[in-house]
C-alpha cells in the first residue's frame, strides 16, 4: 500500500502538511479551523478537539493532580520548580490523551494536547477577577515563569512537543470582566511596550506554539482581529510562527459588541483575513459561507490550516506511536505520590509570611491548644480557584493541621462565620470559645464565590471581579469579636489577589498569606504554622492600602498603578515576604562602575542567614534610571534567585544585568538607553521605607554609569 507524503514521517513537516492540504476539499479545510475539528476520516485525519486547560493541572477533565494557581507559582519565584509542575501537568495530560485515543479512539474537549496556558496579562489592577490565573503585576517576574512554564509543557524533544502551550490574552486584557466583550483598551504606545507586551514577546522567544487573541478591542481594533497586533507585532517584528486562536466566541463579539462588522459572515472574513487561524466559538461556522461570498479567499484558508496541521504533526498526531516518545505514558502517572509530593512543595515554597508580632509562630506542635476558626478552613473551594482540575485528595487547613499536630495538642474548631455576610444566627459560639485556646487560627479571604472569570464567581455582583479590594466587612467584624476576648490571633489568607486588610493586620498577631494553594494547600500551610517548613515565598504583586488608592478601573494607563509607579505606601510592597530566620545584606559587588552603551554588567551579592533557622531568602535585583529624560519607573525588576541558607551561612550570588534591562521606553513606545547614572539594589524585597518598616531585610546598592 502506497504511502502518502503526509503519513511519511522521514519527510519534511512542511511538504507533509502542503501534500495533505493539497488532497483536501475545500469544505474538509473549512471544518479544521474550527476548535471542534471534525477530522477526514477519507485521510485519516481524526477528530480533535482543541480546546484544552492547565494553569495550575489539568483541569476540567477528572482526576489530576492539582497544583498552586499561577499567583502562588509566582510567589514561589523559583522558575525550575514553575517549570517542574508545567512538565508534570503535560505528563499527566499526555496520559490522559493516550487512554482517550486508546478507548474512544479521538480526543474530546479537555483530553487534547494543545492547553491554552498560560495566561500572561500583567495583573494591573487587583479588582480583576482572573488576576489569580497570572504571575503578578511585574513583566519580568511574569516574562520567566511564563517562558518556565512553556518550556515545561512543550518539553524539549528534538521532534515532538509534550504538549503545545499557548500565550494569553493577547494583548492588553485585564477586566473588567463585565466589559470584555466590548472594551476598547486604550493605551498609550509607552505602557503597551514598557508594560503589556513584553512578556508576550518572552514567550514568543521561549518557542511557543499558539497565541490566543483577548475578547476586547485595543486602540480601536477587535484582538482577534488586529493587524497592529497579529501583524504588524506579532508576525512581523517577533517573527512568530506558529498559530493563533480567538478567546471563546471573541469573534462573535465583533458584530455583536464591538460593532466593526455588520455580520458573522463579515467577521468570520475579517478574522481569517488578519491571520485567526482557529475559532474557539461557532463563528467559522459562516466561513464556506463566506468563501462562496468572495469575501474569504481560499489562500487564507490554507494559511491557518497550514499553521494548525504543523502543530498536530508538532505533537505526533500523524505518526506511529511507537516513533512519539510520550505514547507510553499511561493513567499511573496521573495523581501519583510523586506528583503530590510537587504540589505539596509548591504550594510550601508559595506561602508568604506578611507579619509575625513577637514570634508567635512556628506554634509548638506537641503541645497547646489552638482554635481553628473561620470560613476558610474545611471548605476545597479555596483550594482549587478557576480552571482546576479534581482529586479524590484534597487537603483543608483544618485536615492539615488535623494531621500534622501532635497527641499533646488540643485543636477545636467551628466556622465562625460566613463568608461574605453576616450570619442570621446572632449566637457565635466559636467567639467564646476561642478565648481560651493558646492561639486562634483564622482563615479568611476569597474564595471562587468572589474572585474569577464571568460565569464562575456567582456571588460576585461584577461578573468575577471585586468592586472593593477591602474583605468583606462580616470577616472584619468576626475577628473583632475574637480579638476583644485577648486572643491571640493568627490570621491565614487565602485567595488569588491583593486584599486591603489594614484593619485586619491590626487585630492580628501574625498573618500569613497561603494563596490559592492546590490540593496539598492544608498540609502545606499546616507545616508553615508548625514550623516543618520556614515561609520563603514572596508577593507578586503590591497590596495597597485600600481601594481608595487605585487609579479607575478601566483606566489602561500604569500611572499609580503597581510598584514601579504606585505614589502611596501600599499596605504590603511587592516582593515583601518575611521568615522565620533573617538575613542580612553586606555587599554588592560590580563588574565595572561604566560600561558603554549596549553592553552588559555583572553584580554579586552577598547575604547570610543572620538567625537560628535554616531558610530560603529570594534575592531580588532592581534596577533604577537615575537620569531619565521620560518617566520611568521607580525601580525595575531585573533579577531574582532563591537560596537557601543555613543558620550563619552567607551565599554569593551572581547576577547578570542584560543591557536590554537599561532600556527606557520613550513617550512614543522606542526603546533606548542613554547615557547616565543607574543604581542597582538587591534585596529581600522591593525598595522602598514601606518594606523596611514592615521588618524586611536591608538592602544594598551600587551605582554604574553608561556612557554615551
Amino acid at each position: 500500500m502506497k504511502t502518502e507524503i503526509y503519513q511519511d514521517p522521514t519527510k519534511p513537516l512542511q511538504e507533509r502538511v502542503a501534500d495533505l492540504i493539497g488532497k483536501m476539499s475545500l469544505e474538509e479545510k473549512a471544518g479544521e479551523l474550527i476548535y471542534t475539528a471534525a477530522g477526514v476520516k477519507r485521510l485519516g485525519i481524526p477528530g480533535y478537539n482543541w480546546w484544552n486547560e492547565a494553569l495550575h493541572g489539568v483541569a476540567r477533565n477528572g482526576k489530576a493532580t492539582i497544583f498552586p494557581q499561577s499567583i502562588g507559582l509566582a510567589a514561589t519565584f523559583d522558575t525550575e520548580l514553575v517549570q517542574q509542575v508545567a512538565d508534570t501537568i503535560a505528563d499527566e495530560a499526555r496520559a490522559k490523551f493516550n487512554y482517550a485515543v486508546k478507548t474512544i479512539g479521538e480526543s474530546r474537549q479537555y483530553q487534547g494536547l494543545t492547553f491554552w496556558t498560560p495566561n500572561i496579562n500583567i495583573f494591573r489592577d487587583p479588582r480583576w477577577g482572573r488576576g489569580q490565573e497570572t504571575y503578578g503585576e511585574d513583566t519580568y517576574l511574569t516574562s520567566r515563569m511564563g517562558a518556565a512554564f512553556v518550556k515545561g509543557l512543550q518539553g524539549n524533544h528534538p521532534r515532538y512537543m509534550k504538549t503545545a502551550a499557548c500565550a494569553k490574552h493577547y494583548a492588553v486584557h485585564s477586566g473588567p470582566e463585565a466589559l470584555r466583550h466590548e472594551f476598547d483598551a486604550v493605551v498609550s504606545p509607552k505602557d503597551l511596550w514598557e508594560t503589556y507586551l513584553p512578556a508576550f514577546k518572552a514567550l514568543v522567544d521561549a518557542g511557543v506554539e499558539a497565541v490566543m487573541g483577548a475578547y476586547n478591542r485595543t486602540l480601536g481594533e477587535p484582538c482577534c482581529a488586529s493587524e497592529f497586533l497579529m501583524n504588524t507585532i506579532l508576525r512581523g517584528k517577533w517573527k512568530f510562527e506558529g498559530h493563533y486562536v480567538s478567546d471563546c466566541w471573541a469573534i462573535r463579539d465583533f458584530h455583536q459588541s464591538h460593532n466593526v462588522t455588520g455580520d458573522a459572515v463579515e467577521s468570520v472574513a475579517l478574522a481569517m483575513e488578519k491571520g485567526c487561524d482557529l475559532n474557539c466559538g461557532d463563528s467559522y461556522a459562516f466561513l464556506m459561507e463566506a468563501l462562496l461570498k468572495g469575501k474569504v479567499k481560499e489562500e487564507w484558508v490554507d494559511r491557518s490550516l497550514t499553521r494548525l496541521l504543523s502543530t498536530k504533526m508538532k505533537l505526533g498526531l500523524f505518526d506511529p506511536p511507537e516513533m512519539v516518545p510520550f505514547s507510553q505514558l499511561g493513567p499511573d502517572v496521573i495523581g501519583c505520590a510523586e506528583h503530590v509530593e510537587l504540589s505539596r512543595r509548591a504550594a510550601e515554597k508559595s506561602i508568604v509570611l506578611l507579619k509575625n508580632k513577637d514570634g508567635l509562630l512556628p506554634l509548638n506542635p506537641e503541645k497547646g491548644y489552638y482554635y481553628v476558626t473561620g470560613p476558610n478552613a474545611a471548605d476545597i473551594a479555596p483550594l482549587l480557584g478557576n480552571y482546576y482540575g479534581l482529586n479524590p485528595r484534597m487537603v483543608t487547613p483544618l485536615e492539615g493541621m488535623m494531621d500534622r499536630a501532635g497527641l499533646g495538642v488540643k485543636i477545636d474548631y467551628r466556622k465562625g462565620c460566613l463568608l461574605d455576610h453576616e450570619a442570621p444566627n446572632p449566637i457565635e459560639w466559636a467567639i467564646f470559645e476561642s478565648a481560651a485556646a493558646d492561639a486562634t487560627i483564622a482563615f479568611m479571604g476569597l474564595n471562587p464565590e468572589l474572585e474569577g472569570e464571568e460565569g464562575d464567581a456567582i456571588s460576585s455582583p461584577s461578573k468575577g471581579d471585586r468592586d472593593v479590594i477591602e474583605l468583606p466587612e462580616n470577616q472584619l467584624n468576626f475577628l473583632r469579636k475574637i480579638k476583644a476576648r485577648n486572643a491571640k490571633l493568627i490570621l491565614v489568607l487565602m485567595g488569588g489577589a491583593a486584599m486591603a486588610i489594614k484593619d485586619m493586620e491590626d487585630l492580628a498577631d501574625a498573618v500569613v498569606l497561603a494563596w490559592i494553594p492546590g490540593q496539598e494547600g492544608g498540609t502545606a500551610i499546616a507545616k508553615v504554622l508548625f514550623g516543618e517548613v520556614n515561609p520563603g515565598g514572596k508577593l507578586p504583586v503590591t497590596f495597597p492600602a485600600s481601594t481608595a488608592q487605585l487609579p479607575p478601573f478601566a483606566d489602561y494607563s500604569m500611572e499609580n498603578r503597581t510598584y514601579k509607579y504606585m505614589k502611596d505606601d501600599p499596605l504590603y510592597p511587592f516582593g515583601f515576604g518575611l521568615s522565620y530566620t533573617s538575613f542580612a545584606y553586606s555587599s554588592m559587588t560590580l563588574s565595572a562602575s561604566s560600561i558603554a552603551s549596549g553592553e552588559n554588567l555583572s553584580a554579586s551579592v552577598t547575604v547570610t542567614n543572620t538567625g537560628d533557622l535554616g531558610g530560603e531568602e529570594v534575592v531580588q535585583m532592581y534596577i533604577t534610571d537615575d537620569e531619565a529624560s521620560a518617566r520611568t519607573p521607580k525601580a525595575s525588576l531585573c533579577g531574582f534567585k532563591r537560596i537557601f541558607l543555613a543558620p550563619g551561612e552567607t551565599g554569593t550570588l551572581e547576577f547578570e544585568v542584560a543591557s536590554s534591562m537599561m532600556e527606557l521606553v520613550t513617550d512614543t513606545g522606542e526603546r533606548v538607553i542613554e547615557p547616565g547614572s543607574f543604581t542597582l539594589y538587591a534585596g529581600g524585597c522591593s525598595p522602598g521605607t514601606r518594606g523596611k518598616k514592615l521588618g524586611a531585610s536591608q538592602g544594598v546598592s551600587a551605582s554604574f554609569s553608561v556612557k554615551g
